[in-house]
């Protein structure tokens, strides 16, 4: 089995478990809290406005619907079919499109761009999921969406966030409830060092913008009543002339 197989079995069998509903997984936070938050930091930075917006790593669609009330035209792409039927579910009105994409597999980003042209690309906390051997892939995916004018948003849970997660999952009763899912269909957040992402970006041909600190809010709270949340950085990338 590849491993870009094993990665989309346990996103199938994690989303066909989730409950339906907006905040009923780990990080499906109220998109005030996440894409709002983020799109102060991004909109800046975009050259066109009206390009396609990608969601890549959609779910269930919660930040795709936020993105489709503020631009134009935009698509949520997952490599999960469940995920996608959650999301369609959850937008009755069509206000985002939906796309199967699996964003490391060779050529699927550059046969999206075909259709759409270049697009400006919103991504949340994927590439640490993400097997090693398909981050670069990725990332090329993405420098192939954005082309010569889109800009790409990044934001990944930073090294500081390991041991905040060890901490949840080793705790006396277990991993939160929302958490304790993605532990057992395998999907644990990887490990990708914050300098990594930077070489990721410019191997496939794209500069870093901007970058930043944020902390990563979750629907999860703590015994005490406070909300998770995990340190991550966030990126601006995008071609330069």
């Amino acid at each position: 089995m590849s491993v870009t197989s094993r990665y989309r079995e346990a996103w199938e069998g994690f989303w066909r478990e989730a409950p339906g509903g907006q905040g009923a997984v780990f990080w499906d936070a109220e998109p005030v809290l996440t894409a709002g938050a983020h799109l102060a930091l991004f909109e800046p930075h975009l050259i066109d406005h009206g390009l396609p917006m990608v969601d890549l790593g959609c779910g269930n669609g919660t930040q795709t619907r936020f993105l489709a009330d503020r631009f134009p035209h935009v698509i949520g792409a997952d490599i999960s079919t469940a995920a996608l039927d959650h999301a369609r579910h959850a937008d009755p009105a069509g206000q985002a499109t939906y796309r199967l994409l699996d964003g490391a597999a060779k050529g699927a980003a550059k046969t999206l761009h075909a259709e759409l042209g270049d697009a400006n690309v919103y991504m949340r906390g994927v590439l640490h999921q993400a097997e090693p051997e398909d981050r670069q892939q990725l990332v090329d995916g993405i420098a192939a969406l954005v082309a010569e004018r889109g800009r790409a948003f990044l934001v990944e849970l930073s090294e500081d966030a390991k041991p905040v997660l060890l901490g949840l999952a080793q705790s006396p009763g277990g991993p939160p409830p929302k958490l304790a899912p993605v532990f057992r269909h395998g999907i644990a957040p990887g490990e990708v060092a914050d300098d990594a992402i930077p070489v990721y970006l410019n191997v496939a041909g794209l500069t870093v913008l901007a970058s930043g600190e944020l902390p990563l809010t979750t629907t999860e709270y703590r015994p005490d009543g406070t909300r998770i949340e995990l340190p991550s950085r966030w990126l601006v990338a995008g071609r330069t002339v």
